[in-house]
């Protein structure tokens, strides 16, 4: 049921409310800012002697390493999905993938130095518990092989309750994976019905409860609002169950509607909720997660008080990358697998999307990028402010210009114009010394981090093909 009652609740210490003429206002598309520049602004002429290059130097750097894994893999298909997936029942159909990511693996770990530990590694899909027992233990072992694993590693898997099993979970503990991220979604039967995602709570907790007798140090459940037939009443339900299971940590992602890309997703359009009843669902789960002691990282995360996420929140060391939210500022990524990203230090490079296309590069020897980036000195001054914003809520100037040469206000005075209506509506707060982003313009974080964003010049109807909206 839709009704006008407006979103308005405590957010650390702040009141929050916000009227459908502020959601209109600011729910538009825009970037995660899991990059910047973000992906629609890299070089399709970027290619893999690019990225040979930009190895060699992250090298010569000897900086930590973060890994990510992509295993697109997954029994059938999530309506809501808009991840790169390959739908098959048939999993005969991972032997030649994993047979070129392991010739990927060895070609990227030749250029990173044994000297480098690897602080953090995340394999992610599609469903990486789509491989078999077996096949798990022998990637990992290949990863192992050509890359020097720190003992003290974040380790993290997502995982799909209703296709993982008691066994394969004993097996990612007993190699030092000591992160879990469970798909949920929601827990509404209509809800999982409608996305083709059916997955009662019964069988969700008992996994859940599994991987904690196991050990795993932190578990992180993904829920999504915007979902077809979700009501404020019905993901209220939901996030009661999930409090009373106490994850460590729980991202609330709002759903992309983008039947242009994503076909399936046509099939429920009508049974979502609009606009403004959307954001009122995600109102009432910050209302619920806060009031049950989560704190609220920004955009969709939400930690504990004593995670570390929190801990570097304080300290203002949390950092942002392609798996979210991260405790490892400092580390070259490499990306590995169909569509995977790499981000080694001031280089930004993606592997091809098309599972033919991946596996053509890998048989010719190479490495299968499709296109990247160099960041210029700009875009770095950029980056380090919209991290500050979307990580620490607060961009104080001394800290930018001692570590860039500049005047904050000189360099960024048509960026402080644009500001000064963000403050009239509540959003921020302006000193002298700082950018301070209030309660509410935490929840519109992505539109704060826009206004320095100098790459956002597209017009709104084009925006809307590249990106989400902000809500």
């Amino acid at each position: 049921m839709i009704t006008s009652e407006m979103p308005d609740f405590n957010l650390q210490g702040e009141r929050v409310e916000i009227t459908p003429a502020m959601l209109e206002k600011y729910n538009r598309p825009g970037p995660r800012y899991t990059s910047y520049p973000t992906a629609p602004e890299w070089d399709d002429g970027f290619g893999q002697e690019d990225l040979r290059q930009a190895f060699a130097e992250a090298d010569s750097r000897r900086a930590p390493v973060s890994l990510y894994f992509h295993i697109p893999f997954c029994d059938s298909l999530c309506l809501y999905c808009g991840c790169n997936v390959v739908i098959n029942k048939n999993h005969e159909v991972a032997l030649p993938y994993l047979t070129r990511l392991k010739q990927e693996i060895d070609r990227v770990g030749a250029h990173v130095s044994s000297s480098r530990p690897v602080r953090q590694m995340h394999w992610g899909g599609g469903t990486p518990t789509y491989l078999s027992t077996e096949q798990i233990e022998k990637l990992y072992d290949a990863i192992a092989s050509a890359f020097t694993i720190s003992e003290d590693a974040e380790l993290g898997i997502e995982i799909d309750p209703r296709v993982t099993t008691d066994e394969q979970c004993r097996l990612l503990r007993r190699l030092g994976f000591n992160r879990i991220s469970l798909g949920i979604q929601d827990f509404d039967p209509l809800v999982q019905k409608t996305v083709h995602r059916v997955q009662p709570y019964e069988m969700t907790r008992e996994i859940f409860d599994h991987c904690r007798a196991l050990g795993f140090e932190s578990i992180n459940v993904d829920l999504i609002y915007g979902l077809p037939h979700q009501t404020r009443e019905s993901f209220s339900r939901t996030v009661e169950k999930i409090v009373e299971m106490n994850p460590d940590r729980i991202a609330v992602f709002s759903y992309a509607h983008v039947p242009w890309m994503k076909k399936q997703q046509g099939s429920f359009a009508r049974h979502l909720p609009d606009g403004f009843e959307k954001f009122r669902i995600f109102g009432r789960a910050i209302e619920m997660l806060v009031g049950a002691g989560y704190r609220y990282i920004g955009m969709d995360h939400f930690a504990r008080p004593d995670d570390e996420l929190c801990a570097a929140q304080d300290a203002r060391t949390l950092h942002r990358n392609f798996q979210g939210y991260t405790t490892k500022a400092g580390c070259d990524l490499y990306g590995l697998g169909v569509s995977a990203i790499s981000g080694p230090r001031d280089v930004y490079a993606q592997n091809r999307r098309d599972l033919p296309q991946y596996y053509r590069a890998i048989d010719e020897g190479g490495l299968p990028t499709m296109r990247g980036l160099r960041v210029s000195t700009e875009d770095k001054l950029r980056r380090s402010v919209v991290n500050r914003i979307l990580c620490h809520s607060v961009v104080v100037k001394e800290e930018v210009e001692r570590d860039f040469p500049i005047s904050f206000d000189r360099h960024f005075a048509p960026e402080l114009e644009r500001l000064i209506e963000l403050e009239r509506d509540g959003l921020i707060r302006l000193h002298d010394d700082r950018i301070e982003v209030a309660a509410l313009g935490r929840v519109f974080i992505r539109n704060v981090a826009m206004a320095f964003d100098e790459y956002l010049n597209e017009p709104s109807e084009q925006r809307a093909q590249l990106f989400s909206k902000t809500l």
